[in-house]
């Protein structure tokens, strides 16, 4: 049970572990807290979050263009939105690459296929997220080259790996950064480090791919060369 959570819902095998001991999994309608549990896929159903998760072969590729004010997650205890809200014709399983906070914009892929997305997330494979920044404050040269340098969090040291000005004003400045790392909240806490502070927040690209001609809320199938560009990434 907690091995075809993990292969197919997108999830890592000690979530799977934990989803399941905290009730939140079904097979054939009932629920089951058996971490050992044998299904047969062919035969039985099995649901998470009351969300079905096959095995399916036919794979989906998606990009969405999140709107701020949507959780990445599939089901919310407060019954605030999530971006999967936004995938009304969507009737299989999928779950995001990575996650966005509730207030932040942008690329958002989604995916049924748990190898790549693990892939595209591992550290170890160095993927370019790129991410546009309005900070409070007026953003001088020596900050940015301290985001090259890198930022020592609660966590280890963050690094960026291109920090670029847009342009500064009166009482803001906007930003323009790329990390290969993906740690929780790493945006901000990074620019909040050096006394800049976000107000907005926009992933602009995510291994290469971009949400150009998606308006907000918006989204679409990725091309075949798309999704070969995402298997071919840090490789």
């Amino acid at each position: 049970m907690n091995r075809f959570l993990a292969q197919h819902g997108g999830i890592s095998r000690r979530q799977a572990d934990r989803y399941i001991l905290e009730g939140r999994a079904q097979v054939n309608g009932q629920c089951v807290k058996e971490l050992g549990l044998r299904v047969n896929p062919e035969r039985d159903e099995v649901f998470l979050d009351g969300v079905r998760v096959s095995a399916e072969k036919t794979r989906l590729y998606l990009l969405l263009n999140k709107p701020a004010g949507y959780l990445v997650t599939s089901a919310d205890p407060q019954g605030r939105s999530t971006v999967f809200d936004l995938l009304d014709s969507i009737k299989s399983r999928v779950f995001s690459v990575g996650r966005l906070d509730y207030d932040t914009e942008g690329v958002l892929l989604l995916t049924n296929d748990g190898e790549l997305a693990h892939r595209l997330t591992h550290p170890s494979h160095k993927i370019i997220k790129g991410y546009q920044a309005k900070v409070i404050g007026i953003v001088d040269d020596r900050k940015l080259k301290n985001l090259l340098k890198g930022i020592q969090l609660d966590d280890g040291i963050s690094r960026a790996t291109t920090a670029k000005l847009l342009y500064r004003k009166a009482d803001h400045s906007e930003i323009y950064l790329e990390l290969t790392t993906g740690k929780k909240r790493q945006v901000k806490r990074m620019l909040a480090a050096i006394g800049h502070p976000v107000i907005s927040l926009r992933r602009m690209i995510f291994a290469g791919i971009n949400t150009e001609g998606l308006s907000s809320g918006q989204w679409r199938h990725l091309s075949t060369n798309e999704v070969k560009r995402l298997r071919s990434a840090g490789r």
